[in-house]
């Protein structure tokens, strides 16, 4: 087989891969998959995408090839057939708050592009568009409306600054010594000195009949007005009409300059709110965070910030006061009269909240003040600009009637819409038709991407990563790039399997371009739907990195020694065979004991964001799964409404609640722990050991070494946080930041430790056999052998092999770890010590799809872990889309049917079996035809 169409690698040892060999067919869809940790990433990034990224700077500028000795080449024999590549990772690494799907997407340049050429300016005064005049266009406009009426040609002129009489001279030395002053001629003589009443001088250019005959006089006579006045006339008929070579409104004169694209820009000065420099909202003191429980007394000192040693003093001067004015201390806060209320924020004589805060902000030089007022500042909507970012010249550019505003918030669904239903004129098509098309064909390809839901106006950081990266492959289809290779890390995060094969067409799309797609994918639909299949194996970490299967899906379906290929083969009705019937719960809930009768956790009126005021109950000790399409509110109800409601009402001030009228049941609860896949901390030296706690008991023992002890060396020696062991030149991360100017820096080894981390001295410590360097280096189920006898440290490494992490690095960044992996990386913490977590204090676990980055046997892993917490007397909660682990839950809460505006609806809420025997919506449907074997 020739390999001139492909990407050929050769002998490639990166981090765990065995000399693999493969290819990656040019324009194409190529997916990697196998099992978590099997060298996935290794192949397609870390060694593909390297070398594609070290090749385009090698071909640069003599300044970026300096570096090229520092960074390091993918450890490959040889990779063929290499094109320019760009990566698309499911990370979102946006954090500017003026970021949104618009400008991420590049929907919203095209769309203030079309707004500056086709938009209308309307008067402030409200007297309708504005419109700019040539002379003849001005008096054909004229002739055509007056009917006959008699005109007055006025050329009004701003009285100068200084010389205005001998300005006036002038004008009477050319011929015109005629104004009008009241509705009457005036006609003035050489001398006449300029009026001070008169700004602007109406000087009268002529008298006309509006007919025909008298066009071209007309015409000439507004152009003189031009002349004289810079672009402006005013015509005195039966009513003051105003034209100008600028944008002027013809009723009260009032002048616009064209819009320019920046206008619309929130990013840029000249269109940016200026109370709120284009971010819409404003930060202010959160008066909910303050009290962050009402019901308390004043007695009971529900001042969130003063009840702390420092501040708890200031109680006493409120309490004095309130003798004093008779507001009671022992009623409840949110029952106080608005004169009560207002002594609390405003009185006098004594330290207020109000004054309190305003001696707080004066000393904001102080880190712990600042720390402090960001627990209890809250945003809240620009009242300039209503949250609408833009000022109001901006937005009185109307485009058939819309400013761009209300257009940026329709979902991509609504404003597809509202585009296909409107007609342009002639002279419209013709001035923007190409702007237009790629406004359409940009918002066709994120409806391609499952993306309908969103909103133009909505923050890029708030969304998942997966979202991030559909925008991003959206963006990708519309630059026309050819000839690239592009690597995308697990496209469907975050998608309901509905859309998995729209994306799937997408991908393809993409390759039929002229370009080369590379796929790390675990999703079923994008295995199936692939051009050619590379399967990593057997295993993950040490007992991975070998091809066990590469060809078509057709053809690694059939192999014998592939995990892929055994469960596409099982399907996903082996789940119903292994678990009995359908929805059934006996295997966990001790005899015939029925789901239904589990005690319930519920929410009363759930209404943030999308939801629709609907009631929604929670069994405890049963694997209960969210489901729904995206954009459906899953994340909206049990993170912000279940999670963070519980939250404020245990006195947490920094969590956003969600709207609802009570939760119900939670009293029999320890704790709501939301375990989701936001990074595990923004340090660089943090790893799994630390996280976990276990690098303590490393340190300890290396400490306790014969040698250690006579150098005087201890365990903080060995800390990555202090200076006294760790190399001073990366400060203990092993990698040192390069700035490349032009393109984004580049992480190179560190010179003076190689990537060690530490000294010469504490290097030369050995533990049976090994120095600090030699075990982080080691896996996860490596270093359970070196320990065996250590319990305790054993212990806590346990707990990361039990969460399907064993082939993790000890001392691996946290900050390389997928969402998929920080979040078990979470949960692994939870696990260490189950002795402290008894059954008298349950506590309710929140997952956010924890099978992102899953392989189908790494679900299963994950199953008996959450079934390990519901043993222990916990509750679990799984907003999901893995049709793998929906098919195992035991109580479905299924959220629809569309995304945006199209959901928030409570679909089905009870047992597996009476969803799968009733259910109407997309999940459902989904879910019976990937349990039908004869699908």
């Amino acid at each position: 087989m020739s390999d001139e169409g492909a990407v050929r690698v050769v002998k490639a040892t990166t981090h765990n891969l065995k000399a693999i060999d493969c290819r990656v067919p040019h324009r194409k869809v190529t997916v990697v998959t196998g099992p978590s940790g099997a060298g996935k990433s290794s192949l397609a990034f870390d060694t593909i995408y390297a070398e594609a990224q070290r090749r385009f700077i090698q071909s640069m500028s003599t300044y970026a090839r300096q570096f090229l000795e520092q960074m390091e080449r993918p450890p490959v024999e040889e990779i063929e057939g290499i094109l320019p590549a760009v990566a698309l990772v499911a990370k979102n690494s946006v954090k500017n708050a003026r970021s949104t799907v618009g400008t991420i997407s590049e929907v919203y340049d095209v769309l203030r592009l079309v707004f500056a050429h086709l938009g209308k300016v309307e008067c402030s005064q409200g007297h309708g568009p504005m419109s700019s005049s040539t002379a003849g266009e001005a008096a054909e406009s004229l002739i055509s409306t007056a009917d006959d009426v008699q005109l007055t040609v006025l050329a009004p002129l701003p009285r100068p600054a200084e010389g205005a009489d001998r300005m006036l001279q002038e004008l009477i030395r050319q011929g015109f010594f005629r104004i009008l002053r009241d509705g009457a001629t005036e006609r003035w003589e050489a001398g006449a000195d300029w009026p001070e009443a008169l700004d602007p001088l109406p000087l009268v250019l002529g008298r006309f009949r509006a007919h025909i005959q008298a066009r071209s006089r007309l015409t000439a006579a507004i152009e003189e007005a031009y002349r004289l006045t810079g672009g402006q006339v005013e015509i005195q008929g039966s009513s003051l009409l105003h034209f100008g070579r600028r944008l002027t409104c013809t009723t009260c004169g009032e002048t616009s300059a064209r819009p320019q694209p920046a206008l619309f820009s929130f990013n840029s000065p000249l269109g940016a709110c200026p109370a709120c420099q284009g971010f819409g909202r404003i930060i202010g003191i959160d008066r909910a965070r303050i009290i962050p429980d009402p019901r308390k007394t004043l007695r009971q000192k529900p001042i969130a910030p003063w009840n702390s040693p420092a501040y708890e003093k200031h109680y006493g001067g409120l309490w004095k006061a309130c003798k004093e004015h008779g507001v009671p201390l022992n009623r409840p806060f949110e029952e106080l009269s608005d004169e009560a209320l207002d002594l609390v924020w405003r009185g006098r004589g004594f330290v207020n909240i109000e004054r309190f805060f305003a001696w707080l902000e004066r000393r904001n030089y102080k880190v712990h003040v600042r720390v402090l007022l960001s627990r209890y500042r809250a945003y809240e909507e620009c009242r300039r600009c209503q949250g609408r970012r833009l000022r109001p010249e901006s937005l009185r550019v109307l485009l058939k009637g819309r400013n761009v505003s209300e257009l940026v918030q329709k979902s991509v669904e609504d404003l597809r819409s509202w585009l296909s239903d409107q007609s342009w004129e002639g002279w419209e098509r013709e001035l923007a038709e190409h702007l237009l098309g790629e406004l359409q064909g940009r918002l066709e390809t994120l409806h391609r991407v499952g993306l309908d839901y969103l909103a133009l106006d909505r923050q890029a950081r708030t969304l998942s990563g997966g979202e991030t990266q559909r925008i991003q492959l959206a963006s990708a289809l519309g630059t026309g790039l050819t000839n690239t290779l592009y690597v995308l890390d697990e496209p469907t995060i975050g998608l309901h399997p509905r859309d998995s094969q729209r994306l799937v067409d997408l991908l393809k799309n993409l390759a039929s371009q002229g370009n080369t797609v590379l796929v790390v994918e675990h999703d079923r639909t994008i295995i199936e739907g692939a051009d050619h299949v590379i399967d990593l194996g057997p295993r993950a970490g040490e007992h991975g990195g070998e091809v066990v299967a590469e060809g078509s899906f057709d053809e690694v379906i059939e192999s014998e020694t592939s995990l892929t290929a055994a469960y596409f083969r099982k399907g996903l009705h082996q789940y119903s065979a292994e678990n009995g019937e359908a929805g059934s719960a006996s295997a966990l809930l001790e005899g015939s004991r029925r789901v239904e009768e589990l005690p319930k956790i519920g929410i009363r009126g759930a209404r943030e964001n999308n939801l629709r005021n609907f009631d929604v109950e929670f069994p405890l000790g049963c694997l209960v799964v969210v489901t729904g399409v995206s954009g459906s509110g899953k994340s909206t109800l049990v993170q912000q409404v279940l999670h963070g409601t519980f939250q404020r009402s245990q006195g947490v001030v920094d969590v956003e609640p969600g709207r609802c009228d009570e939760l119900v049941g939670v009293e029999a609860l320890a704790d709501i722990v939301l375990v989701d896949q936001r990074p595990l901390g923004r340090s660089s030296r943090s790893n799994p050991v630390t996280y976990i706690k276990a690098y303590d008991d490393i340190r300890k023992l290396f400490a306790a070494t014969a040698r250690a002890k006579r150098e005087g060396i201890t365990a903080a020696h060995f800390s990555f946080n202090l200076d006294r062991g760790r190399c001073p030149e990366c400060e203990g991360t092993g990698l040192q930041e390069v700035d490349m100017q032009f393109m984004a820096s580049v992480l190179v080894t560190c010179d003076r430790c190689q990537g060690r981390r530490f000294r010469p001295e504490i290097l030369s410590i050995i533990f049976d056999g090994r120095n600090i360097d030699e075990v982080l280096e080691l896996t996860v189920e490596q270093g359970l052998d070196f320990f065996a006898g250590h319990t305790r440290l054993c212990r806590r490494l346990q707990s990361l092999q039990d969460v399907g992490l064993g082939y993790l690095r000890l001392g691996q960044q946290t900050a390389t770890l997928s969402g998929g992996e920080a979040q078990r990386l979470k949960l692994a913490t939870f696990l260490q010590a189950p002795g402290r977590r008894s059954r008298s204090e349950p506590r309710l676990f929140i997952f956010d799809e924890p099978t992102t980055g899953l392989h189908m046997c790494d679900i299963d892993l994950l199953h008996q872990t959450l079934r390990r917490l519901l043993e222990a007397g916990h509750g679990v909660v799984v907003v999901e889309h893995s049709l793998d682990l929906i098919a195992r839950a035991d109580w479905i809460v299924d959220l629809g049917p569309g995304g945006g505006e199209h959901g928030g609806h409570l679909l089905f809420s009870g047992p597996m079996m009476a969803f799968l025997e009733t259910a109407d919506g997309p999940t459902a449907s989904e879910l019976r035809r990937a349990l039908d074997p004869a699908s």
